[in-house]
């Protein structure tokens, strides 16, 4: 649940995540588009990023409580 005392985080994180999401996939679209690979990697490691950012908070999340 949201009540942990660093749940304050989970918001920003997940737009984050999916901001770099959004990003990596204009930045790679762009890429394949203009045949530029360095475009197309960017693109692609930022996609990454901001799903490993997502994958992280579910897996924090999911934890169970320590008490």
């Amino acid at each position: 649940m949201a009540t942990q005392p660093d749940a304050s985080i989970f918001l920003p994180k997940k737009l984050l995540g999916m901001l770099l999401i959004l990003v990596g996939l204009v930045v790679g679209a762009i890429g394949v588009v203009q045949q530029s690979g360095r475009l197309t990697v960017g693109g692609i490691i930022l996609l990454a990023a901001g799903a490993l950012l997502l994958a992280l908070k579910i897996v924090r999340r999911n934890q169970p409580d320590p008490r």
